[in-house]
């Protein structure tokens, strides 16, 4: 048996490789999902170019939360921790007992919250949850009083009345400088 001269060698052709990598790299860019972080929801008011009218608030409806760039809180001008905030805010809000320093009605209440620019993220938001956890146990309490029912059960008119009745109010007023607690 002669050998040949023209002996086939191995080899794979990978001229078409290059638009397999491309064709594959489109695919998985137009098939994946990005999650996207949600954040606070909160809606914001109309922009506006006029300043806000100047309210006259009664001091005692003002429930003021800061939070320095040390993370710590000053609730009403006495020092407390994230824990004891959602308990704290219902009785301001609730003012079961009718004190002359807590709210005068539910609707009248308002949260202020004013955060360090040093502030962590993270403790802006387990007091800004603490602070809306506070209403959602209050408006779940209401709508078992009033309708013996959960709020999540409630029709929408139901549940128009409970918020009606407690609105959430969370006002955010502009950071400080760090480190500049006022």
């Amino acid at each position: 048996m002669a050998k040949s001269k023209h002996r086939m060698k191995n080899e794979i052709n990978a001229g078409s490789m290059a638009d397999i990598a491309f064709l594959l790299l489109i695919f998985f860019l137009v098939t994946t999902t990005i999650a996207e972080d949600k954040g606070v929801l909160v809606k914001l008011p109309p922009w506006s170019d006029e300043p806000p009218p100047e309210m006259k608030l009664n001091s005692r409806n003002v429930y003021s939360v800061l939070v320095n760039a040390q993370n710590q809180l000053l609730v009403r001008g006495e020092q407390m921790q994230i824990h004891d905030l959602k308990h704290n805010t219902k009785i301001f809000i609730a003012n079961p007992e009718k004190r002359s320093d807590m709210s005068e009605n539910p609707q009248k209440a308002i949260i202020s919250i004013k955060n360090d620019r040093g502030t962590k993220y993270n403790t802006y938001l387990e007091v800004y949850n603490e602070l809306k956890a506070a209403y959602n146990e209050l408006w779940e309490e209401s709508a078992m009083a009033k309708f013996g029912k959960n709020l999540d059960q409630l029709t929408a008119k139901q549940t128009k009345e409970i918020k009606d009745a407690i609105p959430l109010v969370i006002s955010e007023a502009e950071p400080t400088k760090f480190g500049e607690e006022k």
